[in-house]
């Protein structure tokens, strides 16, 4: 008998599916479902669903008029190798409804796919999201091409496959489309992805804002219950549906009829709020489940903000809500808020909520939550919805940004957050959005309770981190909520400056000049020498005529009225003019009118609904809170002008070689500093210009080496104390020949080999970084070298993927950039070298999550015509370090995060 052969221990073993081939994921009606690879135990699962699903959903997918699978076929479609046959199952709560399947052809890279939907789930979307997975997990297999046998009355099915973005290539035979296409994750797959995506998760949102009935889970007669003011904040809203309090110890509550338990309630319940204690909560969820209701808010506490086991209290809840269908806002939190009329909700603990209007706001605290919307309240700041999401154990930031992205009702986005679940994907949400809606965030923990990055990097690795995120996503950030308030209110009612030039117009010399030293110091331009001032005693016709004056300037993009009424005036003839103005102009009119925060009456331009409708005048307390505002909405209209961006395609990159050198590196376990050669295999694989180098031991091998590579040379220590350090005399310059090479060699005070580089021409030395933050992902860097940048943090920071216009921008946003502009009749650099080097680095940190440290210093870089042919840009130092990757990462099919 012949012995049956050993695994090989270096083949990766797929005999147990990966983790994260499991997901919950949300379908395109709003509601959701948990996907994970099958098993044999989904055997009775699999009948179930051939038996619920219709004579003609089974001929489609077994192409004949098959009622049952035979126990061999049920056996071989539960049983997979997770490798070259795998299999997903959908499901909802215990009830299988949808699987997708592909077999490998033997000895290719091709696979069939195909797809069987139970009648009641389709047009879910669930074909598109059983593709996507397979997709990726034959990705990592090593397959290429996907092929469908399709009949062609199925039309569903095939537009499942066409519209996935993929390109297909259809032939026709006998009733069957047969179709064949590439699955590797082209930008038109990835868009496709992601507006589904978009779409799924909006309507997520939609179905816990938008409810037609309401329960109320622990709903109490005792004002000082939070099930009480639930309940009361409801009723005083006007919810336009039925309320439903649930208490099994009392018949009525608030005066409305009271049900023991959900299950009890005879009618539908979309929305069911809980604030019952915690230890209650699973029983609740597993009781909503079982009504069918379609979201949960968890206002309850005690979850994960308490510890370890509160966490997994949380997750199990969560998880069991989301395989049946529910989202989840909370646990923890303040609760939800819509002020549309036609709905009336107030699902939250705030007695007061501002009235409608164009922003909407997400805020992740809790106990903030109360403070922020009476503070909106007190300023007459309209808003179109309130979410507060407390632990974020599912609705996230993320989630409100794919919401308010299409919400016709929204026109700015104002952002409360403590933290990031998903910052890749908050990243390329906030650019989209903040295309046609401003998103304005304020961010806590900027110097303490944030995770720290990598061992030895510090809360300003991860500041730095949240920086450019914001800059790469055009993120409006302010620092306090005060001012997250300022610059809401400013781009609800105001349109954006078309550029940095301030007009002042107002009836005070001196703070006319306050006004126009706060421009100056918020980077913005002054359009006149001097501010316009009509004195104590004029008219409001003088006023109507300085203003208009202004804003007929074509050098003036925006205006700033500075009214300080006399004791003697009616102000209210004034107020009238600078509405009537504002509600004509083109530009922003901003104001520091009576001594208000927000949009005093007298400056209210009523729409048909009675509430601030553009061209109402936000007015503040003081000159310098109107000139920050009007700041930072001016740099955000400079992202909207500017270009959008690509990823450009790179000539000269071997990304297969570089993974080799990369999984060579991690082959024999844990992380570690690439050697030079792996360094240089590495970097050569992107087309970065490196210096010729060569490594030697002893003085006689350095002198071979300089002779190969070309006087003069440069000599350094691979001693790590003495690496970059010129001044303990670890590097040796201009060596120009074997006399000098020996002497330099007698002089390094170490031991240890040397590396014999080619001396680079004449540059500026600059330094390209990347350094990856668990929470972040990979973060590029870009400064001059020197102690002194080194000092000041004169750096530029990106974070992935980075564009043509990130690279641009990170060139010239050093403070040193005149360095190399020709600083003092000095010779530019070649820009252009700069930043495709850095397109090059970022495109290699996003291929390899692996590279978790990488540092190029110096990057020499010339003029761009450099002399003798010789090359404007080199590389002379790099050092690499690789790891398990730790960042979450965006890309891949969808899938919702829970932190």
């Amino acid at each position: 008998m012949t012995e049956a052969p050993k695994p090989d221990p270096t083949m990766p073993d797929h005999s147990v599916p990966p983790p994260g081939w499991e997901a919950d994921v949300v379908a395109a009606d709003g509601g959701t479902v948990h996907l994970r690879p099958i098993t044999p135990e989904d055997a009775d699962g699999i009948v179930g669903l051939m038996e619920r699903s219709s004579d003609q959903t089974r001929y489609y997918r077994f192409f004949g008029p098959m009622k049952r699978l035979s126990d061999k076929d049920l056996h071989r479609f539960t049983h997979v190798d997770h490798d070259h046959r795998v299999a997903f199952v959908v499901l909802l709560g215990e009830e299988l409804v949808g699987v997708g399947r592909y077999d490998r052809y033997p000895g290719t890279d091709d696979a069939e796919v195909a797809f069987l939907v139970e009648d009641a789930h389709q047009r879910r979307g669930l074909g598109s999201v059983l593709l996507e997975h397979l997709a990726a997990a034959a990705r990592e297999r090593g397959i290429t091409r996907f092929v469908a046998e399709v009949l062609s009355q199925n039309s569903g099915m095939v537009r499942v496959f066409l519209d996935a973005g993929y390109e297909a290539r259809r032939s026709y035979e006998d009733g069957v489309v047969h179709l064949t296409f590439p699955i590797a994750p082209t930008e038109q797959a990835l868009a496709v992805t992601y507006e589904r995506e978009q779409r799924s998760e909006s309507r997520s949102i939609g179905r816990l804002l938008n409810p037609q009935s309401v329960a109320v889970v622990g709903a109490s007669s005792d004002s000082g219950k939070i099930g009480h003011a639930v309940l009361r904040h409801l009723l005083d809203a006007g919810f336009a549906g039925p309320i439903y309090p649930v208490n099994p110890a009392v018949r009525h509550v608030a005066g409305v009829p009271a049900h023991a338990t959900i299950e009890d309630i005879p009618d539908d319940v979309d929305l069911a709020v809980l604030t019952v204690p915690a230890t209650e909560v699973p029983g609740v969820v597993e009781a909503c489940r079982r009504k069918r209701v379609k979201g949960l808010v968890v206002i309850s506490g005690g979850f994960g903000e308490t510890g370890p086991e509160g966490r997994a209290a949380e997750r199990a809840f969560v998880a069991s809500a989301r395989a049946s269908g529910m989202r989840v806002v909370g646990p923890n939190c303040l609760g939800l808020v819509n002020t549309d009329p036609a709905v009336g909700l107030n699902a939250s603990l705030a007695p007061r909520v501002p009235g409608r209007g164009r922003m909407g706001f997400f805020a992740q605290s809790g106990a903030l939550g109360v403070m922020l919307l009476e503070r909106a309240s007190n300023r007459g700041i309209g808003l179109s919805s309130f979410v507060s999401a407390g632990n974020r154990a599912d609705v996230s930031g993320n989630d409100m940004l794919q919401y308010w992205a299409t919400d016709p009702a929204t026109e700015v986005v104002l952002l409360h957050l403590e933290s990031f679940g998903n910052p890749r994907k908050f990243a390329r949400l906030a650019r989209r959005v903040g295309r046609t809606k401003p998103v304005v965030a304020v961010k806590s923990g900027r110097h303490v309770g944030m995770t720290a990055g990598l061992a030895g990097t510090s809360v300003a690795v991860t500041e730095e981190s949240v920086a450019a995120l914001f800059a790469s996503a055009g993120v409006i950030r302010v620092q306090t909520l005060a001012e997250l308030f300022d610059v809401g209110t400013l781009l609800a009612h105001q349109p954006l400056p078309a550029g940095a030039r301030v007009a002042i117009v107002g009836n005070s010399t001196a703070v006319g000049v306050l006004v126009a030293d706060a421009v100056l110091e918020q980077g913005l331009q002054l359009a006149h020498e001097r501010p316009v001032d009509i004195g104590t005693a004029a008219p409001p016709e003088q006023l109507r005529e300085a203003l208009t004056a202004a804003l007929d300037d074509d050098g003036v993009d925006a205006v700033i009225a500075v009214y300080l009424p006399a004791l003697v005036h009616d102000t209210a003839p004034f107020a009238r003019v600078l509405r009537e103005i504002s509600a004509a102009a083109e530009k922003p009119v901003v104001a520091n009118f009576l001594s208000a925060d927000g949009i005093p009456d007298e400056l209210v331009v009523r729409g048909e609904d009675g509430m601030p409708a553009r061209g109402s005048v936000p007015s503040f307390s003081t000159p310098e809170r109107a000139v920050i505002a009007l700041a930072r909405v001016s740099e955000y209209a400079a992202w909207r002008r500017r270009p959008v961006g690509t990823v450009p395609e790179l000539e000269g990159v071997d990304e297969a070689a570089a993974r080799e050198v990369v999984v060579g590196a991690l082959a024999e376990g844990g992380g570690r500093e690439l050697t030079d050669d792996e360094v240089i295999a590495l970097l050569g694989a992107y087309g970065v210009p490196l210096l010729r180098t060569r490594r030697a031991a002893d003085a006689e091998a350095a002198v071979a080496a300089a002779e190969e590579v070309g006087y003069p040379v440069v000599l350094k220590s691979t001693a790590p104390w003495l690496r970059h350090r010129s001044d303990l005399g670890g590097t040796r310059l201009d060596l120009r020949d074997a006399d000098d090479v020996r002497a330099g060699f007698e002089a390094i005070p170490s031991d240890d080999p040397v590396i014999v580089q080619e001396m680079a021409a004449p540059g500026v030395s600059t330094v390209v970084q990347v350094v990856d933050d668990p929470s972040f992902g990979a973060l590029v860097s870009f400064g001059v070298g020197g102690v002194a940048t080194d000092l000041l943090g004169d750096r530029a920071f990106r974070t992935l993927p980075l564009t043509d216009t990130d690279a641009h921008e990170m060139v010239r946003e050093p403070r040193a950039w005149p360095l190399l502009d020709g600083y003092r009749g000095s010779e530019p650099v070649d820009v252009a070298a700069l930043e495709d080097l850095l397109l090059r680095i970022a495109r290699l940190a996003d291929d390899l999550p692996e590279v978790l440290a990488l540092s190029l210093e110096p990057v020499i870089v010339g003029p761009a015509d450099p002399w003798h042919g010789g090359r404007s840009l080199v590389v002379a130092g790099a050092a690499v370090r690789v790891g398990a990757p730790t960042a979450r990462v965006d890309p891949g099919p969808r899938r919702m995060f829970s932190t």
